[in-house]
């Protein structure tokens, strides 16, 4: 083959053979540098991997604290330099290691189980309170239904939460003149009446509605009308009073009621006849709501009289001698007495 001299070739083909030449060149010398030792041993010991943009590697990444000698001086001896294009940068993910989890890490061991349960205020949770609750915080309503009709087997009503309300309230707001600790439980009970009244109301106006279902909507009424709330609640009142009577003309609660609710509205004449007969079936609280009809009617030596024997038969009941002792200062309403604290909460 005729060897081709270079300087016969032309200007343009000999510019490429020359461009050529120096590429391979420069790839030769880069594929056969060696490795230098304090790069590999700073390569082992940096950070993370991550790409060295003015040699265009790739550092492994190498564990710092799990990482032991022998470790180090086997990835050392091996290479760890690979070329790679500036144009496609390759991103790699550390490996993770043990280093990484680095702290402490407290694994909850439940208390010892007792009778009482598992004890939690050992506090073995750090920054979180213990809930403290105390027994007497904790109240139980029993349940308690009642037949929606008269002379029925059917549908029921649970009036435990009503019972419950009416029990409390009572002593606060069965009389008049009404007595609360506190405006704002004289507040919250007149509104829960409203809510509560509302509530039994469809039930009250059926024409089969059972006794149950009016002593309950006359009780709340009533006391409805000891707040104020207007005279629809004394004219509802005493018609629920008065078909409880005629379905049980015997009971004693529902003629002390009726009695209570004329005489306290300034019917002394009609609600007495009501009261003597709950006296007559043994309702102990009507005899108190004579005494204050005499009272009030200008009868102040028959009341203390009906009174003081009251509390000879009745030596428990710590209201009377109170009652008493209002009259002999002067007073005319025998029920302005301090009743119980009562904690209504606003209704929702």
């Amino acid at each position: 083959m005729k060897a081709t001299n270079q300087s016969t070739l032309p200007s343009s083909v000999s510019t490429k053979l020359a461009t050529l030449t120096a590429l391979a060149t420069a790839c030769a010398m880069l594929l056969s540098t060696p490795v230098n030792a304090a790069e590999a041993d700073a390569a082992a010991t940096s950070a993370p991997s991550a790409v060295d943009s003015s040699k265009r590697v790739i550092r492994l990444a190498q564990p710092k604290a799990a990482t032991t000698s022998s470790n180090t001086e086997s990835t050392a001896s091996q290479p760890n330099l690979f070329p790679m294009s500036s144009a496609q940068p390759q991103t790699v993910r550390p490996a993770t290691t043990q280093s990484d989890f680095a702290g402490t890490t407290r694994v909850y061991e439940p208390g010892p189980m007792t009778a009482n349960g598992i004890d939690l205020s050992t506090n073995q949770f750090a920054n979180i309170p213990t809930p403290k609750v105390q027994v007497s915080d904790i109240s139980f309503v029993p349940t308690i239904l009642i037949p929606q009709q008269s002379g029925s087997n059917g549908d029921q009503l649970d009036v435990s939460l009503l019972d419950d309300f009416i029990e409390d309230v009572s002593p606060n707001a069965r009389h008049y003149p009404p007595n609360f600790p506190n405006r704002s439980q004289r507040y919250y009970t007149r509104e829960k009446i409203k809510v509560l009244a509302e509530w039994i109301e469809p039930y009250a106006q059926s024409p089969n509605a059972s006794y149950d279902v009016l002593l309950r909507a006359a009780k709340l009424n009533g006391m409805g009308r000891n707040l104020d709330l207007g005279s629809d609640y004394t004219i509802r009142g005493g018609k629920y009073v008065d078909r409880a009577i005629k379905l049980q003309p015997d009971s004693g609660e529902a003629n002390f009621l009726y009695g209570m609710m004329l005489s306290e509205g300034g019917g002394f004449k009609e609600g007495k006849k009501y009261l003597d007969k709950a006296v007559s079936l043994g309702y102990t609280e009507a005899e108190q709501s004579l005494a204050q009809s005499d009272l009030l009617s200008d009868r102040r030596d028959n009341a203390l009289e009906r009174l003081r024997r009251l509390a000879s038969e009745n030596p428990n009941n710590t209201i009377i001698p109170q009652q008493i002792k209002l009259i002999e200062e002067g007073k005319f309403y025998i029920w302005d007495i301090a009743a119980p604290d009562i904690d209504v909460k606003p209704s929702a």
